[in-house]
């Protein structure tokens, strides 16, 4: 029996995720007026390089859901920004290790404070019960996507 709560052409809001492209312009804004000549998608990829410096494009591709030459062009650009730096492998050469610089280490703080900023915006009048209701529900809604042998 489907479990499927959707009106007819519901389902195709939600999949674009109407929220999720919200957030991102609203931040994509605040970087704009801050000064931050970024884009959502290299912010996107700095975020990860946070969390773990000096991975593959390769990580990058799985941590960010995008495909290699997106990946590739983001990091082209991120170079040519000075903010990070590719790094061959010294185990495998075909493998290019990508690190912050400086530059790209001092944008963390400003940016993950505009970020922080957005999500309070866009969460404002969402009591907390709410807020887990749904990371638990898109969790599953991910997981059973991602878990399935389809």
């Amino acid at each position: 029996m489907s479990n499927n709560q959707f009106k007819k052409g519901e389902l195709y809001s939600f999949i674009t995720g109407k929220a999720s492209t919200a957030i991102a312009r609203r931040l994509q804004k605040k970087f704009n007026t801050s000064g931050l000549h970024l884009t959502i998608e290299q912010w996107s990829v700095l975020y990860h390089l946070w969390k773990q410096d000096g991975i593959s494009q390769q990580e990058l591709c799985n941590a960010t859901y995008r495909d290699k030459p997106s990946i590739t062009r983001l990091v082209d650009n991120l170079e040519k920004l000075t903010l990070v730096k590719r790094v061959a492998s010294e185990t495998d050469r075909r493998i290019n290790r990508i690190y912050l610089t400086k530059q790209g280490q001092k944008l963390e703080e400003e940016t993950m404070l505009l970020a922080d900023e957005t999500l309070n915006e866009a969460l404002l009048s969402v009591p907390a019960d709410k807020v887990d209701v749904c990371k638990e529900v898109l969790q599953i809604v991910y997981d059973n996507l991602v878990n399935s042998n389809e």
